[in-house]
């Protein structure tokens, strides 16, 4: 078995770690955390493609450096983060539960209600590093819904699987699933 898969993203060659999720099934973990090459070209690439919006908003974690990095490059002062905890300082809080491909159990995530009343009649931006099952991004779209924001488009820099076939999202790349032994299983 492989113990990378090669994918180019933005103008960039990057070595993905293969991760074993069952004996048939193996993701490439794509991890921008750290990567600031890849987090500019990719913010950069997204904007591109990204419709006309009033706030972009992410679940925590992955997506943060993103987010952070398309809003500085658009010109953007304030973007908006999907915790997944309760935090001390957030008050009059909205929150909606998913289930994530990544993570083993079922978790909330939180907005703080300045967060939400600043999203209100607002067009949002939902931004993701990667799309798979699309839970989390079910997650923060209903976030913003509560909060009465207009969602206006849905965006990652890869689509994984099956999520390559939706129409909803802009994405930049297409990430396969591997089989058990690291090859990508074709659909």
């Amino acid at each position: 078995m492989s113990e990378y898969y090669e994918l180019e993203v933005a103008g960039l060659k990057r070595k993905l770690p293969i991760c074993k999720i069952s004996d048939d099934l193996s993701i490439a973990a794509f991890v921008i955390f750290g990567d600031v090459e890849l987090t500019v070209n990719c913010a950069r690439e997204l904007l591109k493609k990204a419709p006309p919006h009033d706030v972009l908003i992410t679940a925590e974690a992955k997506g943060i450096p993103l987010v952070h990095e398309m809003a500085r490059q658009g010109g953007e002062s304030i973007y908006i983060i999907a915790r997944k905890a309760e935090k001390l300082y957030m008050k009059d809080i909205f929150s909606v539960e998913v289930q994530s491909i990544t993570t083993t159990r079922r978790q909330q995530l939180f907005i703080d209600g300045k967060d939400a009343g600043y999203m209100k009649d607002k067009n949002v931006l939902i931004i993701d590093d990667v799309i798979s099952t699309g839970e989390s991004l079910r997650a923060v779209e209903k976030l913003v819904k509560k909060a009465g924001g207009n969602i206006v488009g849905k965006m990652a820099i890869l689509a994984e699987g099956d999520a390559k076939y939706r129409d909803d999202i802009i994405t930049l790349e297409y990430l396969p699933l591997l089989d058990g032994e690291g090859k990508p299983l074709l659909k």
